[in-house]
């Protein structure tokens, strides 16, 4: 592992472990590198901020771990992985989704799950003459579902396992997106 590796591991561990007994804007990028022993300069050359940190760490655990399931045939699956790393780490997502503020987890989740979805909607529509301005609002209808019905679960709101809310979710979407895409369908 390099060196770049190395400190950017325990700077994310730094900010998990203060993560679980302080809210995130709380946190000052002083109290994150005096909990691992580096300074705010090692900070700034590897993040550029607190929420970066954050999001790198939701990219590099759950959205790298899924790469294979982004398409229609295994979109499931991929959601059943990500649910369980969230609920393993229910306490840094939820501190994380109940930041507030522009720059925050929460508007990445809603741009990470809107890539993954819109990829399984070109994929969908690839046979079919749907404007790319109707695939995009599909995408964001699917997308602001899922990550309500998700934030929601972090939040404790929702109390199934991951697999039981990946089944239903699937089983709500299952069929629908490619039904809505034929409905946008032009000649």
């Amino acid at each position: 592992m390099s060196e770049s590796h190395i400190t950017k591991h325990v700077l994310t561990e730094s900010i998990k472990q203060l993560m679980k007994t302080k809210p995130l804007e709380r946190i000052s990028i002083q109290q994150i590198v005096d909990n691992c022993g580096l300074n705010r300069q090692t900070f700034y050359y590897h993040f550029k901020d607190k929420f970066d940190i954050v999001n790198f760490i939701y990219y590099t655990e759950a959205v790298e771990n899924i790469a294979d399931c982004k398409n229609y045939q295994n979109w499931r699956e991929g959601m059943e992985k990500v649910l369980t790393h969230i609920a393993n780490n229910k306490t840094f997502y939820k501190n994380a989704l109940q930041t507030p503020g522009e720059n925050t987890f929460k508007r990445y989740f809603f741009d990470v799950c809107y890539q993954l979805i819109m990829s399984v909607i070109q994929e969908l529509s690839s046979t079919l003459k749907v404007c790319d301005e109707d695939c995009v609002f599909i995408a964001k209808f699917y997308t602001h579902a899922f990550v309500g019905m998700t934030t929601q679960w972090i939040m404790n709101e929702i109390k199934e396992t991951p697999d039981q809310l990946a089944k239903r979710i699937h089983d709500i979407v299952e069929g629908s997106m490619l039904s809505a895409l034929r409905r946008f369908t032009r000649d």
